[in-house]
């Protein structure tokens, strides 16, 4: 909302795809337009290959609807079907990715041997917390924490992940689907970005260091099922045994 208000010369475009349109809302907020990926939360069963972009800017709008139907950027009935199905559970999935991932923050906090930090915005410890219960409905399901130890322990961690004895996780990309998911960014989804590229970024698989602007760790993303979150947590601190590496934690929906 701040940026907006001090935006006066440009456009304000947000990404909502990982909080979703249930969790914030960034048109209330002041942005002129806000995206997201509707094959993730929204969709939120693997099956559509779809975006959404809605604003309140009438000429941004005429624009968008002019490329739209000279590209043929339409989707079929048939995704817009499995999309409007998936939309109708977004409000309870999303309560139950932001209440597990609570319970798994809670946990990790317990576990100080072995984690080194953790960071999710509606742990009250998080330095943006406030602004998460001003901006957000809920803090969603996307949580980081870093342990203790370097790259070979996160290769280590999914490894255990990718174990048969880890039913409730498997080493994959992407995130808000039914399906428990875990990568590692630098050796899968950001692999093809130079090292000193992925540094800048904060992607370093190199180092655990903290900087004030930065953090450099060896990054880890999972998503998780439609389980049991102590099944979950339990598998967690199983894998967390063999690695010591920072991670960034997708929880889907799980009872």
């Amino acid at each position: 909302e701040q940026v907006c208000t001090g935006a006066e010369k440009c456009v304000v475009v947000v990404d909502n795809t990982f909080a979703s349109p249930f969790c914030q809302r960034p048109l209330e907020l002041g942005a002129a337009a806000s995206f997201s990926s509707v094959s993730k939360y929204i969709n939120g069963h693997s099956d559509v290959i779809m975006g959404v972009i809605s604003t309140t800017d009438s000429g941004l709008a005429s624009r968008l609807r002019f490329m739209q139907n000279a590209l043929g950027a339409v989707p079929s009935p048939f995704d817009c079907f499995l999309a409007t199905r998936g939309l109708k559970t977004l409000a309870v999935r999303m309560r139950q990715h932001s209440s597990n991932a609570s319970a798994v923050v809670r946990l990790l906090h317990t576990r100080r041997d072995k984690v080194k930090l953790v960071l999710y915005p509606g742990d009250p410890s998080h330095p943006q917390h406030g602004l998460c219960k001003r901006q957000m409905l809920a803090p969603g399901g996307m949580l980081s924490f870093s342990l203790r130890g370097g790259l070979r322990h996160a290769q280590a961690f999914l490894a255990a992940c990718a174990s048969s004895a880890c039913v409730t996780l498997t080493l994959a990309e992407s995130l808000g689907g039914v399906e428990t998911l875990i990568e590692h960014p630098a050796l899968m989804t950001h692999a093809s970005v130079p090292a000193d590229v992925r540094g800048q970024l904060g992607i370093d698989d190199s180092t655990n260091a903290l900087h004030p602007t930065a953090i450099s760790f060896p990054l880890c993303r999972a998503r998780c099922s439609l389980t049991f979150s102590n099944l979950l947590t339990q598998t967690l601190m199983f894998s967390i045994e063999f690695c010591c590496s920072y991670f960034l934690v997708a929880f889907l929906f799980f009872f």
